[in-house]
């Protein structure tokens, strides 16, 4: 079952895998927020969407790599964001609840 709002998300990451139920794009945040930023970068490099590439996007700002992270900023149509890498992946979870 999809998570009705962002703390019932977080109230699953005791689990040693996101519900196979839920969206790649929903998985992929799940993996991130589990601090595995590998198998979330796996599943949203693949993801061939406007959300797969706000997500991959997101990642590569959490990594580090600002301008790979434009790159997919711009092909998601979203600036830059000026908040925290922790509201973004809220704001992330929440769209795709």
């Amino acid at each position: 079952m999809i998570p009705d709002n962002y703390e019932a998300f977080e109230a699953t990451m005791d689990q040693t895998t996101p519900p196979t139920e839920w969206t790649e794009a929903l998985q992929s945040l799940w993996f991130d927020a589990n601090g595995d930023w590998e198998s979330s970068h796996n599943i949203a490099q693949d993801l061939h969407s406007t959300m797969g590439s706000w997500i991959h996007a997101y990642l590569h700002r959490k990594e580090g790599d600002e301008w790979n992270a434009r790159y997919w900023y711009d092909r998601a149509g979203k600036p830059f964001p000026n908040y925290s890498l922790e509201e973004e992946l809220k704001v992330l979870v929440e769209a795709n609840l």
